[in-house]
């Protein structure tokens, strides 16, 4: 009697994704020292097609240049190019617009980044 061949499941696709953006994290959100102000010009690795400079003071421009490093940088990239205190002023809107694997990915990692949760029932505001 032949039996039939179960290959052993390997790793789901969320779970591959995941591990790709929590190996590119740096140990601690002060790692991000990209500048604040001026214009930035992303490398082909990180930027292949479309826009790869973007204005800083614009904040439109800025908020697309983080979701690009988030979604395609390296750890070099997001510490060269990333600057902290704009990521986290930046978190609440962007959140929003990156993928679901990169968002719980920072905000497991870095839990300042999480939302705040609302009051537990029947706590009294201040």
């Amino acid at each position: 009697m032949v039996t039939p061949y179960s290959p052993t499941p390997g790793p789901s696709a969320a779970e591959v994704l995941r591990a790709r953006y929590a190996g590119r994290l740096p140990a601690a959100l002060d790692e991000l020292a990209g500048p604040e102000h001026g214009v930035v010009e992303l490398p082909l690795h990180v930027a292949w097609s479309g826009l790869r400079s973007y204005d800083l003071d614009r904040p439109r421009l800025r908020m697309g240049l983080y979701r690009t490093v988030l979604a395609e940088g390296q750890h070099e990239d997001l510490v060269k190019l990333l600057n902290r205190d704009l990521l986290a002023a930046q978190w609440p809107v962007l959140r929003t617009l990156v993928s679901r694997h990169v968002r719980q990915v920072w905000e497991e990692t870095f839990p300042e980044l999480a939302p705040a949760t609302a009051p537990a029932a029947g706590s009294a505001a201040a």
